[in-house]
């Protein structure tokens, strides 16, 4: 009787073995294919000078074509930088977060890659320039193509997106329709 319950326990427990074992072993699988996928993810997107991962692009908006951030966030400038110097800090860079240079600066098709430099902030880091002007994002502009800071006046000057030419963009390009409408009015005949 002894035996057939040791037996018994021994199935038991060699089966609880084998339910953990396997779990385990499909853990380390999962683990290994979420790792094997993230990495063919990062090797796709991270092509070099792939307009996803430039640092500076182009992008069409309501405003047209306008240099966005790496996220494709728009990027302004602010009226009253001087010489290349931001004047946005404290405060404004909450709502304004400069363009920081993070490393290699890559450029999208379309973007003049002679026209893009840094300058130093006052706290030492460098922050992208296009054609001297010192970028940044605004915070109110949630997804990528959003153009909410243009023409904005906070923090004691104006902001306005960037051309590709490197200088503020004032007003939307206009489009010029034509109509070619021809009403015909009938009017009844009296006698």
């Amino acid at each position: 009787m002894n035996e057939m319950r040791d037996r018994t326990h021994g199935h038991a427990a060699a089966g609880r073995l084998r339910g953990t074992t396997r779990m385990a072993v499909m853990f380390v699988l999962i683990g290994v294919l979420g790792i094997t996928g993230f990495l063919a993810a990062s090797a796709f997107a991270g092509g070099a000078g792939s307009q996803a991962n430039a640092t500076l692009s182009l992008r069409q908006t309501n405003l047209g074509q306008i240099l966005v951030s790496a996220k494709g966030r728009t990027l302004y400038l602010f009226m009253k930088d001087m010489n290349g110097r931001s004047a946005c800090s404290g405060t404004c860079t909450t709502y304004w977060p400069p363009l920081m240079n993070t490393g290699k600066l890559i450029v999208g098709p379309g973007v003049k890659r002679s026209l893009v430099g840094t300058t130093k902030r006052a706290d030492g880091r460098l922050q992208v320039t296009y054609s001297k002007h010192p970028l940044y994002t605004f915070a109110l502009d949630k997804r990528a193509g959003q153009t909410k800071g243009q023409g904005s006046s906070n923090f004691g000057a104006k902001w306005y997106a960037v051309s590709a030419r490197g200088s503020a963009v004032l007003k939307a390009p206009t489009t010029t329709t034509t109509d070619t409408t021809t009403t015909t009015t009938t009017y009844p005949s009296y006698p």
